[in-house]
């Protein structure tokens, strides 16, 4: 316990309790450890001197306030919501010294981050997102294992609204694909999607394409080379598809998600429904789909609006 006496080593305390109990992304844990650490380096050369625990409870908001200017000038500036996330990574920080190693601060809650506009999701068209799937198999969909691979990991994402990480998680146990997946998503968050006949037809093919059968414990789907699929290999497969359909950088595998969400709300699903089935925590996340269908809405009324 002698190393957590100091704030390199709270850091590391911290960490390892998002990773063990809160089940914390390898991607999660870097970008907040990146965020605190930069914080504890600024900190460390304001303040002239090595920081304890006690230093860190003595944290005052104007300390913090010069942390986040220092972030707006120079070499290393962040963009307003750049600097709001890492606002959030430095108070969650804060919270577990407080609860896990008595080192409380209330200066911390005093002080604001920069505002923030919400940016709408941007997800692809039914019509991209068809062209994606179909120009995935290509010539080869009848021949090749991983063409017909392709295509049922990027219908899996479109048709169950699932993160790349969640699609590339299941297991040949998960398969036949029930009517109904357990996901667990961020945070551990438990949730069920239903599987339309279209995705379950798309795996079906996929597994009985593959030269060799996966075992149970084995990621369902297969990378090239065997083993597991990654999600780099996924996002290499949408960029390629990007430059042969013409479409722009806004097409990547995480659209197909965002159009899920999209053309439910399109069709008629309410809110809640949708966050249930998206496994988003607040609503508020949700409810970003209302401006993109706005927009669809009035792009539509003025292409066919009879105006004088």
């Amino acid at each position: 316990m002698a190393e957590v006496l100091t704030a390199d080593g709270a850091l590391r305390a911290w960490l390892d309790q998002l990773a063990q109990e809160r089940r914390a992304s390898p991607r999660t844990l870097v970008a907040y450890g990146g965020c605190v650490g930069a914080y504890l380096a600024f900190l460390t050369g304001h303040r002239g001197g090595a920081l304890s625990l006690v230093h860190l409870g003595q944290i005052s908001a104007a300390d913090l306030r010069a942390y986040l200017a220092s972030r707006r000038t120079g070499e290393s500036v962040l963009s307003a919501r750049s600097l709001s996330q890492a606002l959030s990574a430095i108070r969650a920080f804060h919270r577990f010294l407080d609860r896990r190693l008595g080192v409380a601060n209330a200066a911390i809650a005093l002080v604001r981050g920069p505002r923030v506009q919400p940016s709408a999701p941007r997800p692809v068209s039914e019509g991209q997102a068809r062209a994606m799937i179909r120009q995935a198999g290509g010539e080869d969909a009848a021949s090749d294992w991983r063409a017909v691979r392709d295509q049922a990991v990027l219908t899996l994402l479109w048709g169950c609204g699932l993160r790349i990480s969640e699609a590339l998680s299941l297991k040949g146990r998960d398969a036949p694909l029930p009517d109904s997946l357990r996901i667990r998503g961020k945070g551990g968050k438990m949730r069920l999607v239903p599987v339309l006949p279209q995705v379950r037809e798309a795996v079906d093919a996929y597994l009985a394409s593959l030269p060799t059968p996966r075992g149970p414990d084995e990621a369902l789907f297969r990378a090239n080379r065997g083993g597991a699929l990654t999600p780099r290999q996924v996002q290499a497969l949408v960029q390629s598809l990007r430059g042969r359909l013409g479409l722009s950088e806004r097409a990547t595998p995480h659209a197909l998600r965002h159009a899920f969400a999209t053309h439910l709300l399109g069709a008629g699903a309410d809110l809640r429904s949708i966050q249930d089935l998206l496994g988003h925590a607040s609503l508020s996340t949700t409810q970003r789909y209302t401006a993109v269908d706005a927009a669809g809405l009035l792009s539509a009324y003025a292409g066919a609006h009879p105006r004088p």
